[in-house]
Parts: C-alpha cells; structure tokens; sequence
C-alpha cells in the first residue's frame, strides 16, 4: 500500500505565496513522475505540474513562471513553491504518484487526500 501525505495549504491574500509537500510512504520500488493537480468542486481535475525521477518538469499553461515543481527522491517527496498566487489559483490541490512496485512492470497511480488552497484578499 502507498500513501501519499500533503501538506502546506492554506489562505493567502493575492500575490502572495505558499509551499506544498508530498510525501510517498509503503512499500515500492521506485516513484517515475510525481505532481500536482487540482480541482474545484463539479469541475474536473487539471493538471498543475509534474516531474519525473530525472528531474524533467511539466507545467499547465496557467501556472508557468509563477509555480515551481520539484522533488527529492531521497525522501520520496514532491513540493510545489507557489509565488504571485491569484484568486483564480484557489482549488483543492491532490499530490499524484506513480509508482513502481519490485517484480512488476506496471505503473499505478496514486492521489494524496487533497489539500485545500485558497485565495484571497
């Protein structure tokens, strides 16, 4: 079983910034792509940012130059740096994981319980 835990959500005023970790636990072999992605209630689930084992990043259109993506995979850790936050930015924001496990050549993804984001002046 793996468990993705985030962290580091909030209220923020406009412009202003905020920090989310998350953190993969259980039992795998490896971790290929972690991101973000987030979804506002009836809406679906957009894609934020991601970035592979190798450090390669991927970033939705509204969020590039204000949002960075990285990891540390010592930790098994993905964090998104959040900066010139914008009212339109406010979601609830679900860490994503795919994971590898020993002996198997599938890739299963995973979601955090999501961490709400919000804001406002």
């Amino acid at each position: 079983q793996v468990q993705l835990v985030e962290s580091g959500g909030g209220l923020v005023q406009p412009g202003g910034s905020l920090r989310l970790s998350c953190a993969a636990s259980g039992s795998f072999f490896s971790i290929n792509v972690m991101g973000w992605y987030r979804q506002a209630p009836g809406n679906q689930r957009d894609l934020v940012a991601t970035i592979t084992s190798g450090g390669t990043t991927n970033y939705a259109d509204s969020v590039k130059g204000r949002f960075t993506v990285s990891r540390d995979n010592a930790k098994n850790t993905v964090y998104l740096q959040m900066n010139s936050l914008k009212p339109e930015d406010t979601d609830v924001y679900y860490c994503n994981a795919h994971v590898q496990f020993s002996g198997r050549a599938n890739v299963y993804a995973y979601w955090g319980q999501g961490t709400q984001v919000t804001v406002s002046s």
